[in-house]
């Protein structure tokens, strides 16, 4: 389904109750955000949010895709998997044999149709420069500022334009734009994007690079800005073959070079001086809930400001999980699975990134496993995926096949892959690039990664027998706690209640080699034996909460770097997911702070929540991160 405007998809949202609009004036400066990250952590009423009095001249919509519905929506389709299913059907037809001159025949429409999704470029200006500001100012527009330790204002929801400028090949991309004066921002572009490699193409040219970013117009632009295509595809074939409808574009007024969705609401035009000095951008409250912390990165000067006249600023948060972004990578996780599995990885039956995963840093995997190794095999291909590559935490089953376990039936599945590893041999170390956002990382962007091999093992695969597990009667934890003073919180209840042989423990660390020494200790205890793994948190850290400790856990540890054997077999494998410092790590990369609004802002909405129209007051989410926030601002202090 194509929406000709943002205002389309606002009125499908209206309609189908998933909005709503809040009339009273609501600052952009960190209130937006605070009654947003209410509002999509709170499943029953999580909508769809539009400003309409930001205090400038344009209402603001946000929370837009922020769940599965409205993803469906946005996309104009009634499940997630209908998309996949297109792919999968389009790519049967044309990778299928065709023994005859018939049969060839019958393909032509089919090619036909999709050759009808390719962009075209128009004459004449687009709704999107049906007002031009006379002297271009991003004070004008609602830009927020999300969190309190953000560096400042950040556009957080662009599709930016760039070519290479060698061969005119586009790329849109979305990356964070923090504002800095009325005419310039900043462009985060990480070494591993497209646009990255585009500036370093103008750079050696000694060219200035022209840069169109477009708000708005159909959500499906959005979503293929996100979309983690291979460099030389267009992201607007995509949204064309999404929307069953090829996206019109206009070229750029002062940087004509640049086509940009003639039915946007926004665009801002402008270049990046690749000779000129870098600016320091950051920090900024990011979709792992940590702060990304400041860096170099180029300068965005604009040169013209156009919108439609009816204009819609479009925005989003990230921060702590369940946010807006969590639906969008569960689109692209089914969106891509097709893809992977027909071209790269044909025995993958199904792919889940939990929320509390962040994306990239668990990835759970089932495939139809038919010989020994086959796991290392998939382990190997996703690994060198596009963007698999980031993945830190591969998790492999076969449980779907094997026993009509559901990929999101968590409990059940996680049970089938305890019991069907060993530890020692089945659960796989390696490293390589990995996401810059991954403060983990004893070095930027290259860490350690983990696969765990729960498929059910061969003979040849098998170095010891596997039993399922069950909590010995002699495990205690409240002996445990009470033994070592360190240990703040014992989660027993997956191993006792669900039969997953996996304890989360949360501990102060206060010396050096300290959780690989209490692990040592831990595994002997009585009661221990059959228990696979260990997970460590932080002391500050509920170890009853099991997606807090998930979300913590996962951003926490480098794989390679961090585990460890224990017991007197050394089978027992333990993973450090605490905070690591100089002090007690010799861990000499910055750490940053989880993301939490302060007590101003909170208590601000607080009290202008009833005049929002939205209900019995929705406590915020932060209030429950406050005692875990460290002391240092954005970045921590070491010695916290």
């Amino acid at each position: 389904m194509a929406y000709k405007s943002l205002r389309a998809f606002i009125e499908t949202l209206e309609q189908a109750g998933e909005l709503v609009r809040i009339k009273t004036f609501v600052d952009p400066v960190l209130e937006i955000a605070e009654i947003t990250d209410r509002i999509s952590k709170t499943p029953d009423r999580n909508k769809a949010l539009l400003f309409e009095n930001t205090g400038t001249g344009f209402p603001l919509l946000i929370n837009s895709m922020g769940s599965e519905r409205r993803m469906c929506l946005a996309l104009g389709v009634k499940e997630l998997d209908d998309v996949m299913n297109d792919i999968e059907d389009l790519l049967k037809k044309i990778s299928a044999p065709k023994n005859g001159i018939i049969e060839k025949l019958a393909m032509l429409p089919q090619l036909g149709k999709f050759a009808s999704y390719m962009p075209r470029v128009v004459s004449g200006r687009g709704a999107c420069q049906e007002v031009v500001m006379a002297t271009p100012d991003l004070g004008k527009l609602p830009v927020l500022k999300c969190w309190p330790l953000d560096g400042g204002p950040f556009i957080t929801l662009p599709a930016i334009h760039t070519k290479e400028p060698n061969t005119g090949v586009r790329n849109i991309g979305m990356y964070r734009m923090q504002v800095f004066e009325p005419t310039m921002t900043g462009m985060h572009w990480h070494k591993h994007k497209v646009s990255a490699r585009h500036y370093n193409e103008y750079k050696k040219l000694g060219k200035r690079m022209p840069v169109a970013v477009a708000l708005g117009g159909d959500p499906i632009y959005t979503y293929a800005a996100t979309a983690p295509l291979p460099e030389n595809v267009d992201e607007y074939m995509l949204a064309g073959f999404l929307r069953k409808k090829k996206v019109e574009l206009v070229r750029c007024i002062t940087q004509p070079e640049i086509e940009v969705p003639a039915d946007a609401d926004i665009i801002i035009e402008g270049y990046v001086d690749p000779g000129e000095e870098l600016i320091w951008e950051g920090p900024f409250g990011d979709h792992t809930g940590y702060y990304s912390l400041p860096d170099w990165y180029p300068r965005f000067h604009v040169t013209a400001i156009t919108h439609r006249k009816d204009a819609i600023y479009p925005a989003t948060i990230v921060g702590i999980p369940p946010q807006e972004d969590a639906w969008i990578g569960k689109a692209t996780e089914r969106i891509f699975l097709t893809p992977i599995k027909m071209t790269m990885v044909p025995e993958i039956t199904d792919m889940n990134m939990p929320v509390e995963g962040v994306f990239h840093n668990l990835v759970i995997t089932t495939i139809n496993k038919e010989y020994a190794g086959q796991g290392q095999k998939v382990m190997n291909a996703m690994w060198g995926a596009g963007q698999m590559m980031f993945n830190k935490i591969l998790v492999l089953s076969d449980g779907v096949k094997a026993s009509g376990i559901k990929i999101d039936d968590y409990k059940d599945l996680a049970r089938y892959v305890i019991n069907n590893i060993n530890p020692v041999t089945d659960v796989y170390f390696s490293q390589g690039p990995m996401d810059v956002l991954d403060h983990s990382c004893s070095k930027l962007g290259f860490g350690g990664k983990m696969c765990i091999d729960g498929t059910k093992k061969m003979e040849e695969e098998l170095s010891v027998p596997l039993v399922p597990f069950k909590l010995s009667e002699q495990f205690s934890a409240a002996g445990i706690l009470k033994k070592y003073t360190e240990i703040k919180g014992i989660n027993d209840k997956v191993a006792r209640d669900y039969g997953i042989g996996v304890l989360f423990v949360a501990v102060e660390k206060n010396r050096i080699n300290h959780v690989p020494e209490l692990h040592e200790q831990i595994c002997r205890e009585p009661g221990m034996e059959g228990i696979r793994m260990v997970l460590y948190v932080e002391h500050t850290v509920n170890a009853g909460d099991i997606a807090d400790v998930l979300w913590r856990f996962c951003n926490n540890l480098d794989p390679k770097r961090d585990h460890f054997y224990g017991g007197p077999g050394k089978n027992i494998l333990g993973l450090d997911g605490t905070r690591k410092s100089k002090k007690y790590d010799n861990f000499d990369r910055p750490w940053p702070n989880i993301i939490a609004a302060d007590d101003k802002t909170i208590a601000a909405i607080d009290k202008k929540w009833d005049e929002l129209g939205l209900g019995e007051i929705i406590f915020s989410p932060s209030l429950r991160y406050r005692t875990q926030l460290y002391r240092g601002g954005a970045s921590v202090l070491d010695n916290e």
